[in-house]
């Protein structure tokens, strides 16, 4: 079972025929999200293997997993606050359990993303896979 918030997100998914409209709720998603310090937007933050600029800073405070994000790009940013849903408030020990494109597929994002988009969805979900990895 995801976090609350990720279900959430499904269920507007449900409610939501269109895939434009599911489009626009994920960009909607990102433009709620405050943005992240510019401070942070620094080589170390940044994921590779994106088509857009993608910053993403995590945290772990006792033992919990959560993660802040940004990007340049309005539907990655949506993207980034969909796994943010996803991740955020785990125990650290259990985000690299999380089926993340088990998850993902019951938004039918991978059959709405371009491929670049899809390639880069994978490294923040690696990206956030391996920082916590590291702290199991």
């Amino acid at each position: 079972m995801a976090q609350p918030a990720f279900e959430e997100i499904v269920e507007d998914f449900e409610f939501l025929e269109d895939w434009e409209d599911r489009y626009r709720h994920v960009i909607e998603q990102g433009r709620a999200m405050d943005p992240l310090d510019d401070a942070l937007k620094v080589p170390a933050t940044k994921v590779d293997g994106c088509a857009s600029q993608v910053w993403l800073h995590p945290r772990i405070e006792a033992g919990v997993f959560s993660f802040d994000g940004d990007s340049d790009a309005m539907i990655v940013r949506g993207l980034i606050a969909v796994l943010r849903a996803l991740y955020n408030d785990l125990p650290v020990s259990q985000v690299p359990r999380v089926d993340a494109g088990g998850e993902l597929a019951r938004l039918g994002l991978n059959d709405h993303l371009s491929a670049q988009r899809s390639n880069g969805l994978r490294a923040m979900i690696e990206r956030i896979r391996l920082v916590a990895g590291e702290h199991v």
